[in-house]
Order: C-alpha cells, then sequence, then structure tokens
C-alpha cells in the first residue's frame, strides 16, 4: 500500500471515524483504523461492536492495499504534522510509514482479515433529511436522554415517523424532550430508538448545511448515510414510553412569558440553588404564580435568592418545586421570543409550549417542597 493524501482531507476523515473506536476492549483489533484502498480513493473504517463509522477520501494511490493502525497514535501523529501532502505506505515490515517533509514515523500495524465487518443492512424504511435540520432536533433533545442503565431504552431517542413527520423524543423519568419536522420526501411510518451516544457522534459528524442525509432502519441496525461517510448502529430494544399519553393536553394555570428574561432569572437563581454545601442534597427552586406575576426562589444555607417578574397569567395560582437545571436545558434550546409555561397541580409536570402551533413541547416533572 502506498499513498499520497492533503492532510486537511485525511484529517477530517480521522476525527469522524475515531468516534467508533473501542476504548475499553479485550479486542486489539478494535482500538485500530482500518485503512482499505480503492482505485484513487481510501476508507477509513473504525467500529466497537455497537457503531461503525465509515469514510471516503480522495487521494493518489500509489499501491492498493490494506491494514490496521492504532487510530489514537495514528491520529495523533497527522494531527501535529505540517499542513501539506502526507505519504503513507507499507513497507516489506509490515510496519506503517509516515512521511512529511522532515517527519518519519513507523507504527505497527495489525491484520485488516481480523478486523470485523460493518453489519449489513438490509433498510426496510428510511426518510431523507437535510443535515441542519437533523443537527438541530438531535441538539434540541439529547439533553434529556437518560444516563441510567438500568433502563437502557431511555438511553437512546425514538425516531418516529408518522403522517410524513419526524419526531424525535427523549426521556430520562423526570423530563421529556420532543421536537417535530414535516419531510419534503414521501416516508412510510415507522419508529426505532437510536442510542444517544450514537446520536451525538453522528451530530458531531453532519454539517449545519442542506446537504442530504439517509437515515435507514432495520429490524436491530440503523444507518445514517451522506456523500462520503456511513454510520451504523444498533437500535434499542424495547417498549418507549407512550409520550402522547403522557404529556398533559390541559392545564391549570399558563404563563405567556419572555424566554430570555426566564432564562436569565433561572440562571442566577442556579448561582444559590447549586451552591449547597451538602453537595449531595438537592435543593429545588420554588416557582410560584399569582395573577400577572411569576416569583423564582431558593433558600438553602448558602443563602435566600428570590427573582420576581410580571407577566401574563391565566388561571390558578401554584406554587411547586422544580430542577432548575431542567428548565435551563430546555430554554436554551427554544429560539421563540416568547413561550407558554403550563401547570396542572403541584405535583403535576409543568410543560413548555410555543405559543403559536410549533415544533417542540418540553415537560419538567416537578420536586416535592419542604414543608
Amino acid at each position: 500500500m502506498k499513498i499520497v493524501c492533503q492532510k486537511d482531507k485525511i484529517l477530517k476523515a480521522i476525527n469522524s471515524v475515531v468516534k467508533a473506536v473501542a476504548s475499553k476492549t479485550t479486542m486489539p483489533i478494535l482500538e485500530g483504523i482500518l485503512i482499505q484502498t480503492n482505485d484513487n480513493e481510501i476508507k477509513l473504517t473504525t467500529y466497537d461492536l455497537e457503531i461503525g463509522i465509515e469514510y471516503i477520501i480522495d487521494c493518489d494511490v500509489k499501491e492498493q492495499g490494506s491494514t490496521v493502525v492504532n487510530a489514537i497514535m495514528f491520529s495523533e501523529i497527522i494531527r501535529k504534522l505540517p499542513d501539506t501532502d502526507i505519504n503513507i505506505s507499507l513497507n516489506e515490515n509490515n510496519l506503517l510509514v509516515i512521511e512529511c517533509e522532515g517527519s518519519l514515523y513507523k507504527l505497527a500495524t495489525m491484520n485488516p482479515e481480523e478486523f470485523p465487518e460493518l453489519p449489513k443492512i438490509e433498510v426496510e424504511n428510511s426518510i431523507q433529511i437535510e443535515q441542519n435540520i437533523l443537527k438541530n432536533m438531535i441538539r434540541r433533545t439529547i439533553f434529556a436522554v437518560s444516563t441510567e442503565e438500568n433502563r437502557p431504552i431511555f438511553t437512546g431517542c425514538l425516531f418516529e415517523v408518522i403522517n410524513n413527520k419526524l419526531n424525535v423524543v427523549a426521556v430520562d423519568g423526570f423530563r421529556l424532550a420532543w421536537r417535530t419536522n414535516f419531510l419534503n420526501v414521501e416516508s412510510k411510518d415507522f419508529s426505532a430508538v437510536i442510542p444517544g451516544k450514537t446520536l451525538n457522534e453522528v451530530n458531531k459528524i453532519i454539517l449545519d448545511s442542506f446537504d442530504i442525509i439517509k437515515i435507514g432502519v432495520s429490524k436491530n441496525q440503523a444507518l445514517f448515510e451522506m456523500d462520503n461517510c456511513k454510520i451504523v448502529t444498533r437500535i434499542l430494544d424495547g417498549e418507549f414510553l407512550n409520550y402522547s399519553n403522557v404529556i398533559p393536553k390541559n392545564w391549570e394555570t399558563r404563563v405567556r412569558i419572555n424566554k430570555t428574561n426566564l432564562q436569565n432569572c433561572f440562571e442566577r437563581i442556579s448561582l444559590i440553588s447549586a451552591s449547597s454545601v451538602e453537595k449531595e442534597k438537592k435543593y429545588p427552586v420554588k416557582v410560584s404564580v399569582d395573577i400577572g406575576k411569576i416569583t423564582i426562589s431558593c433558600t438553602n444555607q448558602t443563602g435566600d435568592a428570590k427573582e420576581e417578574m410580571l407577566v401574563s397569567t391565566e388561571g390558578k395560582n401554584i406554587e411547586a418545586g422544580f430542577n432548575p437545571k431542567y428548565f435551563l436545558d430546555a430554554l436554551k434550546v427554544i429560539d421563540d421570543e416568547e413561550i407558554f409555561v403550563d401547570f396542572g397541580s403541584n405535583i403535576s409536570p409543568c410543560v413548555i409550549r410555543p405559543v403559536d402551533e410549533g415544533e417542540y413541547t418540553y415537560m419538567i416533572l416537578p420536586i416535592r417542597l419542604k414543608e
């Protein structure tokens, strides 16, 4: 194998595939990048047995071949080389030789035939969506994915297509995030729960552009396809929450409020609520709604804090406790100037909705306040 490629091209490919390199494994081959030539292209592949990434780039292939090299060492060397053409070859001792200007490195390699094949996916259902739309939908829901491994199904996002509309839903038992978007290309209804880890990596690779990404699903695998990159991942097994039945349709108290002002209030209140001397204790903030006014307050050993805002209110007065982080996570990903914040009772969920029919809903469960 002998190739010449531009540093920026191969570095972009390495940065994309390195996200699927196994970190803790008894199989050293999974810590490597599989490098394969094909005419005037090279394909880089990584696979940790849960997520696999392929990335293809054009380059000058002098001699065909394939090898596997330790991903971390290879990427660090390439990253630190000068911004010019890099010569990469396999010598007679099966060492990967990397040459660039005055730099020369030789790395041990592994047998490419031992590298596991990525799953072959028989796509049953698929959609096409602009990368920037998918990027935003993931970013605005992924924070609500559970990190608790005892409920694996909630460690992923539900991707659900109904009536040519894509819904992306995340839930962790304390809050729920839902985003929706109409699809331009006719698609069949389907649903699949994709691991949050995969979606985080997909989001780092896809561009904030109008370029199309295809998402295909089979019974237990999902495939994300772009022009020069392919990502395969397992689908999570289990029954996802019936979210449409969980989100309250009605409210007892409604507040119409400036999103930025509310976010700023929660950020200031969090300075007190998060600074408790007893770190293991969680101190909720108290949200009180009176006619034309909302008050957010917190008391602990550090001190007291109170924020008041004059707002438009409808319905009953209410007082409930909440984790301010959950409010902030939702508010930070909302672009609207004004929002509705709806309450039921002091023990039922709070729901953040758009003022006009919109593309999102965020639900937050309350925390019982100490008497």
